[in-house]
Protein backbone atom coordinates (compact mmCIF):
# COMPACT_ATOMS: atom_id res chain seq x y z
CA UNK A 1 0.00 0.00 0.00
CA UNK A 2 1.24 3.45 -0.92
CA UNK A 3 0.99 7.22 -0.48
CA UNK A 4 2.41 9.28 -3.38
CA UNK A 5 5.28 11.62 -2.45
CA UNK A 6 6.02 10.05 0.94
CA UNK A 7 7.50 6.78 2.17
CA UNK A 8 8.22 4.92 5.36
CA UNK A 9 11.91 4.51 6.25
CA UNK A 10 14.24 3.74 9.15
CA UNK A 11 15.26 7.05 10.66
CA UNK A 12 18.74 6.88 12.27
CA UNK A 13 18.36 6.96 16.05
CA UNK A 14 14.59 7.42 15.85
CA UNK A 15 13.28 4.07 14.64
CA UNK A 16 10.60 4.14 11.97
CA UNK A 17 9.80 7.41 10.34
CA UNK A 18 8.39 9.10 7.27
CA UNK A 19 10.24 10.99 4.54
CA UNK A 20 9.31 12.78 1.34
CA UNK A 21 10.24 11.40 -2.07
CA UNK A 22 9.55 14.68 -3.87
CA UNK A 23 9.78 18.41 -3.09
CA UNK A 24 7.04 20.14 -1.10
CA UNK A 25 6.64 23.89 -0.75
CA UNK A 26 5.47 25.70 2.40
CA UNK A 27 1.69 25.25 2.74
CA UNK A 28 1.55 22.23 0.44
CA UNK A 29 -0.42 19.16 1.57
CA UNK A 30 1.78 16.08 1.98
CA UNK A 31 -1.13 13.75 2.68
CA UNK A 32 -4.40 13.48 4.54
CA UNK A 33 -5.43 10.60 6.74
CA UNK A 34 -8.94 9.60 7.78
CA UNK A 35 -9.40 8.67 11.44
CA UNK A 36 -9.09 4.97 12.22
CA UNK A 37 -11.41 5.77 15.12
CA UNK A 38 -12.50 9.04 16.69
CA UNK A 39 -14.73 10.30 19.45
CA UNK A 40 -16.33 13.71 20.00
CA UNK A 41 -15.76 15.17 23.45
CA UNK A 42 -18.80 15.07 25.77
CA UNK A 43 -18.44 18.84 26.30
CA UNK A 44 -18.86 19.49 22.56
CA UNK A 45 -22.11 17.57 22.13
CA UNK A 46 -24.73 19.58 20.30
CA UNK A 47 -22.11 21.89 18.74
CA UNK A 48 -20.60 19.37 16.33
CA UNK A 49 -21.84 16.32 14.46
CA UNK A 50 -20.76 13.14 16.32
CA UNK A 51 -19.98 11.41 13.03
CA UNK A 52 -18.22 13.97 10.81
CA UNK A 53 -17.25 16.63 13.42
CA UNK A 54 -18.86 19.31 11.29
CA UNK A 55 -19.88 22.52 13.06
CA UNK A 56 -23.46 23.30 12.18
CA UNK A 57 -26.52 25.13 13.50
CA UNK A 58 -29.51 22.94 14.38
CA UNK A 59 -28.17 19.41 14.47
CA UNK A 60 -30.58 16.46 14.64
CA UNK A 61 -30.65 14.56 17.94
CA UNK A 62 -30.58 10.81 18.54
CA UNK A 63 -34.19 10.03 19.54
CA UNK A 64 -33.18 7.26 21.96
CA UNK A 65 -30.52 8.75 24.24
CA UNK A 66 -31.07 12.41 23.27
CA UNK A 67 -27.33 12.93 23.84
CA UNK A 68 -25.80 12.55 20.38
CA UNK A 69 -26.29 15.07 17.56
CA UNK A 70 -25.92 14.70 13.79
CA UNK A 71 -25.93 16.73 10.57
CA UNK A 72 -28.62 14.48 9.12
CA UNK A 73 -29.89 10.92 8.89
CA UNK A 74 -26.93 9.71 6.87
CA UNK A 75 -24.42 10.89 9.50
CA UNK A 76 -26.56 9.28 12.17
CA UNK A 77 -26.65 6.02 10.23
CA UNK A 78 -22.91 6.18 9.59
CA UNK A 79 -22.25 6.59 13.31
CA UNK A 80 -24.62 3.93 14.60
CA UNK A 81 -22.02 1.11 14.77
CA UNK A 82 -20.05 3.31 17.22
CA UNK A 83 -22.91 5.17 18.91
CA UNK A 84 -24.64 1.91 19.83
CA UNK A 85 -21.70 1.16 22.14
CA UNK A 86 -22.96 4.06 24.28
CA UNK A 87 -26.59 4.83 23.43
CA UNK A 88 -28.44 2.40 25.71
CA UNK A 89 -25.62 2.48 28.28
CA UNK A 90 -26.02 6.25 28.71
CA UNK A 91 -29.71 5.74 29.38
CA UNK A 92 -29.10 2.83 31.79
CA UNK A 93 -26.29 4.55 33.74
CA UNK A 94 -27.88 8.01 33.65
CA UNK A 95 -25.86 10.54 35.66
CA UNK A 96 -23.33 7.80 36.51
CA UNK A 97 -22.22 7.33 32.90
CA UNK A 98 -18.70 8.79 32.98
CA UNK A 99 -16.05 6.88 31.00
CA UNK A 100 -12.92 8.90 30.21
CA UNK A 101 -12.44 10.06 26.63
CA UNK A 102 -9.58 7.57 26.28
CA UNK A 103 -11.89 4.72 27.33
CA UNK A 104 -14.50 5.89 24.83
CA UNK A 105 -11.91 5.92 22.04
CA UNK A 106 -10.53 2.49 22.95
CA UNK A 107 -14.06 1.03 22.94
CA UNK A 108 -14.48 2.34 19.39
CA UNK A 109 -11.10 0.98 18.31
CA UNK A 110 -12.07 -2.47 19.62
CA UNK A 111 -15.40 -2.35 17.75
CA UNK A 112 -13.65 -1.19 14.58
CA UNK A 113 -10.95 -3.90 14.82
CA UNK A 114 -13.68 -6.52 15.06
CA UNK A 115 -15.57 -5.17 12.04
CA UNK A 116 -12.58 -4.21 9.90
CA UNK A 117 -10.37 -7.15 9.06
CA UNK A 118 -8.55 -5.57 6.09
CA UNK A 119 -6.11 -2.68 5.97
CA UNK A 120 -8.07 0.53 6.36
CA UNK A 121 -7.59 3.86 4.51
CA UNK A 122 -5.80 5.32 7.56
CA UNK A 123 -3.20 2.52 7.49
CA UNK A 124 -1.54 2.93 4.09
CA UNK A 125 1.92 3.03 5.67
CA UNK A 126 1.48 1.75 9.22
CA UNK A 127 -0.98 -0.84 10.48
CA UNK A 128 -2.76 -0.18 13.75
CA UNK A 129 -1.05 -3.21 15.29
CA UNK A 130 2.37 -1.74 14.46
CA UNK A 131 1.83 1.50 16.39
CA UNK A 132 4.47 2.08 19.05
CA UNK A 133 3.23 1.40 22.61
CA UNK A 134 6.25 1.81 24.96
CA UNK A 135 4.34 -0.63 27.15
CA UNK A 136 7.70 -1.80 28.55
CA UNK A 137 8.67 1.75 29.64
CA UNK A 138 5.53 2.60 31.56
CA UNK A 139 5.94 4.02 35.06
CA UNK A 140 3.62 3.26 38.00
CA UNK A 141 1.54 6.39 37.62
CA UNK A 142 0.71 5.55 34.02
CA UNK A 143 0.15 1.89 34.87
CA UNK A 144 -2.41 2.93 37.49
CA UNK A 145 -4.14 5.17 34.97
CA UNK A 146 -4.26 2.31 32.47
CA UNK A 147 -5.68 -0.07 35.08
CA UNK A 148 -8.34 2.51 35.95
CA UNK A 149 -9.20 2.91 32.29
CA UNK A 150 -9.43 -0.86 31.78
CA UNK A 151 -11.83 -1.06 34.73
CA UNK A 152 -13.87 1.79 33.18
CA UNK A 153 -13.96 -0.01 29.85
CA UNK A 154 -15.34 -3.18 31.46
CA UNK A 155 -17.80 -1.18 33.57
CA UNK A 156 -19.38 0.90 30.79
CA UNK A 157 -18.96 -1.23 27.66
CA UNK A 158 -19.26 -4.90 28.62
CA UNK A 159 -22.73 -5.23 27.10
CA UNK A 160 -21.65 -4.43 23.53
CA UNK A 161 -18.03 -5.52 23.34
CA UNK A 162 -15.95 -8.62 23.70
CA UNK A 163 -12.67 -7.70 25.34
CA UNK A 164 -9.28 -9.16 24.43
CA UNK A 165 -7.17 -10.31 27.37
CA UNK A 166 -5.68 -7.90 29.87
CA UNK A 167 -2.23 -7.64 28.29
CA UNK A 168 -3.73 -6.77 24.90
CA UNK A 169 -5.82 -4.05 26.52
CA UNK A 170 -2.77 -2.67 28.32
CA UNK A 171 -0.98 -2.56 24.98
CA UNK A 172 -3.88 -0.75 23.30
CA UNK A 173 -4.23 1.85 26.08
CA UNK A 174 -0.46 2.42 25.92
CA UNK A 175 -0.64 2.87 22.14
CA UNK A 176 -3.42 5.43 22.53
CA UNK A 177 -1.52 7.25 25.29
CA UNK A 178 1.48 7.91 23.01
CA UNK A 179 -0.33 8.12 19.67
CA UNK A 180 -3.82 9.46 20.27
CA UNK A 181 -4.31 12.88 18.67
CA UNK A 182 -6.44 15.55 20.27
CA UNK A 183 -8.58 17.07 17.55
CA UNK A 184 -8.72 20.85 17.97
CA UNK A 185 -10.60 23.66 16.26
CA UNK A 186 -9.12 26.87 14.84
CA UNK A 187 -8.90 28.47 18.30
CA UNK A 188 -7.24 25.29 19.65
CA UNK A 189 -10.27 24.26 21.69
CA UNK A 190 -10.42 20.52 22.27
CA UNK A 191 -13.07 18.81 20.13
CA UNK A 192 -12.26 15.16 20.57
CA UNK A 193 -9.67 12.40 20.34
CA UNK A 194 -8.75 10.23 17.38
CA UNK A 195 -6.26 7.67 16.15
CA UNK A 196 -4.42 8.17 12.83
CA UNK A 197 -1.98 5.27 12.23
CA UNK A 198 -0.18 6.85 9.25
CA UNK A 199 0.30 10.16 11.09
CA UNK A 200 1.57 8.22 14.13
CA UNK A 201 4.55 7.21 11.98
CA UNK A 202 5.87 10.79 11.99
CA UNK A 203 8.74 11.50 14.39
CA UNK A 204 9.13 14.55 16.62
CA UNK A 205 11.34 17.62 16.27
CA UNK A 206 11.30 20.97 18.08
CA UNK A 207 11.99 22.41 14.59
CA UNK A 208 9.13 20.69 12.76
CA UNK A 209 8.88 20.54 8.97
CA UNK A 210 5.12 19.90 8.95
CA UNK A 211 2.00 20.73 10.94
CA UNK A 212 -1.14 18.60 11.47
CA UNK A 213 -4.59 20.19 11.27
CA UNK A 214 -8.07 18.72 11.15
CA UNK A 215 -10.75 18.93 8.50
CA UNK A 216 -13.80 17.30 10.02
CA UNK A 217 -12.37 14.01 11.32
CA UNK A 218 -9.63 13.97 8.66
CA UNK A 219 -6.06 14.78 9.69
CA UNK A 220 -4.12 16.88 7.15
CA UNK A 221 -0.34 17.19 7.08
CA UNK A 222 1.15 20.33 5.48
CA UNK A 223 4.70 21.58 5.03
CA UNK A 224 5.74 24.57 7.16
CA UNK A 225 9.25 24.52 5.66
CA UNK A 226 10.24 23.92 2.05
CA UNK A 227 11.12 20.23 1.78
CA UNK A 228 13.43 18.38 -0.59
CA UNK A 229 13.33 14.69 -1.63
CA UNK A 230 14.74 12.56 1.19
CA UNK A 231 13.91 15.04 3.98
CA UNK A 232 12.31 13.50 7.04
CA UNK A 233 8.76 14.54 7.88
CA UNK A 234 8.83 15.90 11.45
CA UNK A 235 6.04 17.27 13.65
CA UNK A 236 6.15 18.65 17.15
CA UNK A 237 4.49 16.39 19.73
CA UNK A 238 4.50 19.16 22.34
CA UNK A 239 3.99 22.88 22.88
CA UNK A 240 7.20 24.54 21.64
CA UNK A 241 6.93 27.64 23.85
CA UNK A 242 9.00 26.23 26.68
CA UNK A 243 12.79 26.03 27.16
CA UNK A 244 14.77 22.91 26.26
CA UNK A 245 14.80 21.21 29.68
CA UNK A 246 11.03 21.60 30.06
CA UNK A 247 10.42 20.28 26.55
CA UNK A 248 12.53 17.21 27.13
CA UNK A 249 11.00 16.54 30.54
CA UNK A 250 7.64 16.54 28.80
CA UNK A 251 8.87 14.29 25.96
CA UNK A 252 10.39 11.79 28.38
CA UNK A 253 7.32 11.76 30.58
CA UNK A 254 4.79 11.28 27.78
CA UNK A 255 6.72 9.70 24.91
CA UNK A 256 9.79 8.08 26.51
CA UNK A 257 12.53 9.74 24.48
CA UNK A 258 14.78 12.81 24.50
CA UNK A 259 14.99 15.08 21.46
CA UNK A 260 18.33 15.86 19.83
CA UNK A 261 17.20 18.40 17.23
CA UNK A 262 19.32 21.48 16.53
CA UNK A 263 17.32 23.61 18.95
CA UNK A 264 17.78 21.05 21.76
CA UNK A 265 21.52 20.94 21.04
CA UNK A 266 22.10 24.71 20.84
CA UNK A 267 19.27 25.84 23.16
CA UNK A 268 19.39 29.01 21.06
CA UNK A 269 16.03 30.34 22.29
CA UNK A 270 16.34 29.40 25.96
CA UNK A 271 17.86 32.71 27.00
CA UNK A 272 15.08 34.82 25.55
CA UNK A 273 12.43 32.40 26.80
CA UNK A 274 13.69 32.90 30.36
CA UNK A 275 14.14 36.64 30.15
CA UNK A 276 14.65 38.50 33.45
CA UNK A 277 14.47 42.20 34.27
CA UNK A 278 17.53 44.26 33.32
CA UNK A 279 19.05 45.84 36.42
CA UNK A 280 22.19 47.89 36.96
CA UNK A 281 23.07 45.34 39.64
CA UNK A 282 22.19 42.03 37.90
CA UNK A 283 19.81 39.64 39.68
CA UNK A 284 21.57 36.85 41.56
CA UNK A 285 21.60 33.60 39.46
CA UNK A 286 20.30 31.64 42.45
CA UNK A 287 17.28 33.95 42.70
CA UNK A 288 16.64 33.30 39.01
CA UNK A 289 16.93 29.51 39.25
CA UNK A 290 14.63 29.51 42.30
CA UNK A 291 12.10 31.56 40.35
CA UNK A 292 12.29 29.13 37.40
CA UNK A 293 11.53 26.33 39.86
CA UNK A 294 8.63 28.40 41.21
CA UNK A 295 7.38 29.01 37.64
CA UNK A 296 7.43 25.34 36.72
CA UNK A 297 5.60 24.61 39.94
CA UNK A 298 2.98 27.30 39.33
CA UNK A 299 2.26 25.70 35.94
CA UNK A 300 1.64 22.35 37.68
CA UNK A 301 -0.39 23.90 40.51
CA UNK A 302 -2.70 25.67 38.08
CA UNK A 303 -3.18 22.51 36.03
CA UNK A 304 -4.18 20.58 39.16
CA UNK A 305 -6.59 23.34 40.29
CA UNK A 306 -8.05 23.56 36.80
CA UNK A 307 -8.67 19.80 36.65
CA UNK A 308 -10.48 20.01 39.97
CA UNK A 309 -13.96 20.78 38.68
CA UNK A 310 -15.02 22.33 42.01
CA UNK A 311 -12.53 25.19 41.81
CA UNK A 312 -14.45 28.43 41.16
CA UNK A 313 -13.06 30.57 38.30
CA UNK A 314 -12.31 33.45 40.68
CA UNK A 315 -9.96 31.14 42.57
CA UNK A 316 -8.23 30.09 39.35
CA UNK A 317 -7.75 33.73 38.41
CA UNK A 318 -6.29 34.38 41.84
CA UNK A 319 -3.71 31.61 41.40
CA UNK A 320 -2.68 33.23 38.09
CA UNK A 321 -2.48 36.75 39.48
CA UNK A 322 -0.60 35.64 42.58
CA UNK A 323 2.04 33.80 40.57
CA UNK A 324 2.31 36.63 38.01
CA UNK A 325 2.92 39.07 40.87
CA UNK A 326 5.59 36.93 42.44
CA UNK A 327 7.37 36.04 39.18
CA UNK A 328 7.04 39.58 37.86
CA UNK A 329 9.55 40.74 40.48
CA UNK A 330 12.27 38.83 38.60
CA UNK A 331 10.90 37.84 35.19
CA UNK A 332 10.23 40.05 32.19
CA UNK A 333 6.61 40.01 30.91
CA UNK A 334 7.82 38.01 27.89
CA UNK A 335 9.25 35.19 30.04
CA UNK A 336 7.48 31.93 29.14
CA UNK A 337 6.34 31.24 32.70
CA UNK A 338 4.71 34.69 32.75
CA UNK A 339 3.17 33.96 29.32
CA UNK A 340 1.86 30.60 30.50
CA UNK A 341 0.06 32.18 33.44
CA UNK A 342 -1.28 35.07 31.34
CA UNK A 343 -2.64 32.54 28.82
CA UNK A 344 -4.40 30.63 31.60
CA UNK A 345 -5.74 33.89 33.04
CA UNK A 346 -7.04 34.85 29.60
CA UNK A 347 -8.87 31.52 29.40
CA UNK A 348 -10.50 32.10 32.79
CA UNK A 349 -11.53 35.64 31.74
CA UNK A 350 -13.14 34.23 28.59
CA UNK A 351 -14.95 31.65 30.68
CA UNK A 352 -16.22 34.42 32.97
CA UNK A 353 -17.14 36.50 29.89
CA UNK A 354 -14.82 39.29 30.99
CA UNK A 355 -13.86 40.35 27.46
CA UNK A 356 -11.78 43.36 28.48
CA UNK A 357 -9.77 41.22 30.91
CA UNK A 358 -9.22 38.60 28.21
CA UNK A 359 -8.04 41.28 25.74
CA UNK A 360 -5.57 42.83 28.15
CA UNK A 361 -3.93 39.45 28.79
CA UNK A 362 -4.04 38.55 25.08
CA UNK A 363 -2.31 41.78 24.08
CA UNK A 364 0.58 41.05 26.43
CA UNK A 365 0.93 37.51 25.10
CA UNK A 366 0.79 38.16 21.38
CA UNK A 367 4.14 39.80 20.60
CA UNK A 368 6.30 37.36 22.61
CA UNK A 369 4.36 34.46 21.00
CA UNK A 370 5.33 35.78 17.55
CA UNK A 371 9.00 35.85 18.62
CA UNK A 372 9.15 32.54 20.45
CA UNK A 373 7.09 30.19 18.28
CA UNK A 374 8.09 28.98 14.79
CA UNK A 375 7.01 31.06 11.76
CA UNK A 376 3.80 29.09 11.16
CA UNK A 377 2.31 28.18 14.51
CA UNK A 378 -1.26 27.32 15.46
CA UNK A 379 -0.56 28.82 18.89
CA UNK A 380 0.03 32.17 17.18
CA UNK A 381 -2.81 31.97 14.63
CA UNK A 382 -5.33 30.93 17.31
CA UNK A 383 -4.24 33.85 19.51
CA UNK A 384 -4.73 36.33 16.62
CA UNK A 385 -8.12 34.74 15.98
CA UNK A 386 -9.28 34.89 19.61
CA UNK A 387 -8.11 38.48 19.98
CA UNK A 388 -9.55 39.55 16.63
CA UNK A 389 -12.96 38.15 17.55
CA UNK A 390 -12.82 39.81 20.97
CA UNK A 391 -12.04 43.21 19.40
CA UNK A 392 -14.96 42.79 16.99
CA UNK A 393 -17.28 41.83 19.86
CA UNK A 394 -16.35 45.16 21.45
CA UNK A 395 -16.82 47.05 18.14
CA UNK A 396 -13.11 47.74 17.70
CA UNK A 397 -13.36 47.02 14.00
CA UNK A 398 -10.04 48.02 12.47
CA UNK A 399 -8.00 46.45 15.29
CA UNK A 400 -10.10 43.31 15.02
CA UNK A 401 -9.76 43.12 11.25
CA UNK A 402 -5.98 43.39 11.25
CA UNK A 403 -5.76 40.60 13.86
CA UNK A 404 -8.04 38.34 11.79
CA UNK A 405 -5.91 38.99 8.68
CA UNK A 406 -2.78 37.93 10.57
CA UNK A 407 -4.56 34.73 11.59
CA UNK A 408 -5.63 34.17 7.99
CA UNK A 409 -2.05 34.37 6.67
CA UNK A 410 -0.83 31.63 9.03
CA UNK A 411 -3.92 29.47 8.56
CA UNK A 412 -3.60 29.53 4.77
CA UNK A 413 -0.35 27.64 5.26
CA UNK A 414 -1.41 25.41 8.16
CA UNK A 415 -5.01 24.59 7.16
CA UNK A 416 -4.78 25.14 3.40
CA UNK A 417 -6.53 27.88 1.46
CA UNK A 418 -9.74 25.87 0.90
CA UNK A 419 -10.42 24.78 4.48
CA UNK A 420 -13.92 25.59 5.78
CA UNK A 421 -12.33 27.63 8.59
CA UNK A 422 -10.75 29.91 5.96
CA UNK A 423 -13.91 30.24 3.91
CA UNK A 424 -15.73 31.25 7.10
CA UNK A 425 -12.93 33.60 8.19
CA UNK A 426 -12.83 35.40 4.83
CA UNK A 427 -16.59 35.89 5.12
CA UNK A 428 -16.16 37.23 8.65
CA UNK A 429 -13.53 39.68 7.38
CA UNK A 430 -15.62 40.77 4.40
CA UNK A 431 -18.69 41.40 6.59
CA UNK A 432 -16.71 43.95 8.64
CA UNK A 433 -15.88 46.24 5.74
Amino acid sequence: SHQPGIERFDSPGKGRGLRVTKAFKVGELLFSCPAYSCVLSVKERGCYCEFCFNRKERLARCGKCKKAFYCNASCQKGDWAMHKLECSAMIAFGENWCPSETVRLVARILAKKKAQKDRCASEKLLLIGEIQSHVEDIDNKRREMNEGDIAGLHHFYSKHLDFPDHSDLLLLFSQVACNGFTVEDEELYHMGTALYPDVALINHSCLPSVIVTYNGTMAEVRAVQDMNPGDEVLISYIDLLYPTDDRNDRLRESYYFTCDCQECKTKSKDKVKLKVHKRSDPINPEVISNMVRYGRNAVREFRAANLDSHAPPSELLEICERSLDKMGAVFDDSNVYMLHMMYQAMGVCLYMEDLDGAISYGEKILKPYCQLYPAYSLNVSSMYLKLGRLYLALDRHSTGLSALKKALAIMEVAHGKDHQYLTALRKEIASQK
